[in-house]
């Protein structure tokens, strides 16, 4: 999806080894990969997560950058991160945006589209 020419996509991934069903403990990896396809660099410079889980618990995630970076992201290039959520539930989305910078100090959001936190299930 593209947004002011920033594409995001997600893949994610159930951490068995984090989690802790008894404890209602589900631990979830997402790398996220931002491609710039516009004509000047954007820089990166805060996010705002939205997760819900199947109990539509809501929790809301605002901070600078993503893994401690506010990274520049120069035209035709792109920025890979992974990081993580864990939720008390098995299924969830996240959806959110990043407040992105142009050069000349505009800013825009780019929208991260929802995406599923699952566990997966073993069929006996």
């Amino acid at each position: 999806m593209a947004d002011h020419n920033v594409d995001i996509s997600v893949q994610t991934q159930y951490l068995e080894e984090q989690s802790d069903p008894d404890s209602d403990r589900y631990a979830f990896a997402y790398t996220i990969r931002i491609e710039n396809h516009g004509p000047e660099a954007v820089k990166l410079l805060s996010r705002h997560w939205v997760i819900t889980d199947d109990n539509n618990q809501v929790e809301e995630v605002r901070g600078e950058g993503v893994v401690g970076l506010q990274p520049l992201i120069q035209p035709g290039q792109k920025f890979v991160y992974t990081s993580g959520a864990v939720l008390t539930t098995q299924f969830g989305t996240m959806e959110g945006r990043y407040t992105m910078a142009r050069a000349d100090d505009s800013r825009f959001d780019a929208d991260i589209p929802a995406f599923l936190l699952s566990r997966p299930h073993s069929v006996h």
